[in-house]
């Protein structure tokens, strides 16, 4: 679990660092906007390279830990276009999480 929430953590930074000036920052000049989130993706490398560290050395394979940083990110990127981009969710939407969902059990399947 701890593989998991620090994923999620680091899911939320990246998708800050990556579209947060979709919303109010798009007068700002890009090698600001390029600086700024640089500075956001640095916290969120403190948060993932730990978690892939951890999770590998669990057992878990490279496969693995990056199907499930995907399916994180597409649940942290629906709450964040929702919440601050103001988007509506649709069936392709839970399509694509339901892939991913489905990808992520393939790469666990028989795993012991």
């Amino acid at each position: 679990m701890p593989v998991v929430a620090l994923l999620l953590v680091s899911n939320v930074f990246m998708t800050i660092a990556w579209y947060w000036h979709l919303k109010g920052g798009m007068a700002k000049p890009l090698p600001t906007v390029i600086l700024l989130s640089w500075a956001i993706a640095l916290v969120e490398y403190c948060f993932a390279v730990p978690a892939n560290r951890l999770g590998f050395a669990s057992g878990w394979t490279g496969g693995q830990l990056k199907v499930t940083q995907e399916v994180i990110t597409l649940l942290v990127f629906g709450v964040f276009a929702v919440v601050v981009l103001g988007e509506q969710l649709s069936w392709r939407h839970a399509g694509a999480f339901a892939c991913l969902v489905g990808a992520a059990a393939f790469m666990f399947a028989g795993r012991s």
